[in-house]
This record gives C-alpha cells, sequence and structure tokens, in this order.
C-alpha cells in the first residue's frame, strides 16, 4: 500500500527569533502526519478513541538535519517500523526542497482510559489487522516537492 507525503506548510508563528522553525514543531508535524496516514491505511485513531482506547507517545528520537522557514512545504513520509500489537514504532522523514530536513522515529502504545497497557489483537481485532497489514505492506510514496 502506498500513502503520498503529508505536506505541512511553515505557518509564521511556528518560526523563531532566527526566522527558522521552532524544533518542537517538528514533533507536532510527526502527529499531524501520523494521524493521516493511520486514516489513509484504514485505522482512523477516532475509532480508537470511540472504544475508549488511545495511543500515547512512549519515546521520540529526532535527527535535525537542516532548517525550515516561513511559508516552506514540509514534505513528511511516514513508515510504520515495527508493530507487535502492544507497541508500534513510527519512521519519520521530512524533506523540503528535495532535501532531507529531519529524520525521526516514536514508540507507542495501546491503552485503555484507565492507562492500562493492552495488546490491540485482544481489544480490538480489526484495527489490529489493518495497521499489522499497513505495517507489512508499507511504503510510502516519494513525492518530490518541487
Amino acid at each position: 500500500m502506498k500513502v503520498e507525503a503529508y505536506i505541512h506548510n511553515v505557518k509564521f508563528y511556528e518560526t523563531d527569533k532566527m526566522n527558522i522553525t521552532h524544533h518542537s514543531n517538528y514533533v507536532r508535524w510527526m502527529e499531524e502526519a501520523r494521524i493521516n496516514f493511520m486514516e489513509k491505511v484504514g485505522c482512523d485513531y477516532r475509532e480508537l478513541e470511540k472504544v475508549g482506547i488511545s495511543s500515547p507517545v512512549v519515546s521520540v528520537k529526532c535527527d535535525f538535519i537542516k532548517t525550515t522557514t516561513f511559508g516552506d512545504d514540509v514534505y513528511i513520509y511516514v513508515s510504520v517500523k515495527k508493530f507487535n500489537g502492544v507497541r508500534f514504532w513510527v519512521s519519520y522523514e521530512m524533506k523540503c526542497n528535495n532535501e532531507i530536513v529531519l529524520t525521526a522515529e516514536s514508540q507507542h502504545c495501546f491503552v485503555k482510559d484507565n492507562m492500562q497497557i493492552i495488546n490491540l489483537k485482544k481489544e480490538v481485532p480489526d484495527y489490529y489487522n489493518r495497521l499489522a497489514d499497513a505495517s507489512k505492506s508499507c511504503d510510502t510514496k516519494k513525492v518530490d516537492s518541487d
């Protein structure tokens, strides 16, 4: 399954005094792109929330390579690196003007409203199957940004 890049246009308020994107915004964009990716592969996050399950971030690792500035289009490529039903690992590559500006990974788990960690295979098998299929065939279509 191919999923096109999520495109984020850098807003003026996302930049700092040096006129570059503040580093904290990249994590927000990762979330936007991850939610979009999951929706595109049939794993709408709202479905999980309706049955009292959420997927908090357990860890984030970012490598900042180049800066972006106001008005730049940032293409965010998302792929599921690993998924076992309890946790999943997501990889990100952000590009601007066909150059990599950031590579990152995030790790997530699945919890009930009481924050008890669960296994999706047991709790929501349909969702588990869709995410497992997406992780096996995960391929993000690389779209040139210019």
